[in-house]
């Protein structure tokens, strides 16, 4: 169970199930339009390597199980790694998107925050709420343990995912990233 002030005004008690994280309110767990968001369990880690691996063209399945096992097995009130799933069993991706995020504080003087730093969707997937309903489950984990704001960070030519988190509410933060080139 995790207990956490939603809006600062109302105690939010979640009942959270063992198997699969699913809860019994808030969108982890409901099931709409053929979509099921759900906590991710290690035999969904091929299907994540794949998806990122056909949006991206890049295979990172070192890099993804080193993620499941921070983000899906560990500290789950402050590590969240989201599946959306099809209930179709036609479909031919079981696993329509994922999304991944954390609670972050302190940093560089920040309150704490919720961070999400992943999210892909199947590309045939797209435009269907898939990405709508994992970033609102997202934010829906967030709140249950009191986080008062959500973060992320996009490439500035990214028109895709800007768009996309523009769309969710997002807007420029208080904070300006910076970077320095090594070589």
């Amino acid at each position: 169970m995790m207990n956490g002030s939603g809006n600062g005004n109302r105690n939010v008690n979640i009942q959270k199930n063992p198997k699969d994280g699913s809860s019994e309110t808030g969108s982890v767990g409901s099931l709409r339009n053929g979509i099921r968001i759900r906590r991710a369990l290690e035999g969904d880690l091929p299907a994540v390597i794949g998806l990122d691996e056909r949006v991206t063209g890049i295979g990172k399945p070192d890099y993804w199980a080193d993620i499941f096992a921070r983000y899906g097995q560990k500290r789950l009130q402050e590590r969240i790694f989201l599946a959306a799933e099809a209930i179709d069993a036609a479909s031919p991706h079981p696993l329509l998107g994922f999304a991944v995020g954390e609670i972050r504080t302190w940093e560089f003087g920040s309150e704490p925050s919720g961070w999400l730093f992943a999210i892909s969707v199947e590309p045939d997937s797209r435009l269907k709420g898939v990405g709508k309903r994992l970033f609102q489950a997202m934010a829906d984990e967030f709140r249950a343990a009191g986080i008062p704001v959500m973060r992320t960070m996009v490439a500035r030519d990214n028109a895709l995912h800007l768009g996309f988190f523009r769309s969710e509410g997002m807007s420029g933060g208080p904070y300006l990233q910076l970077e320095m080139d090594l070589n």
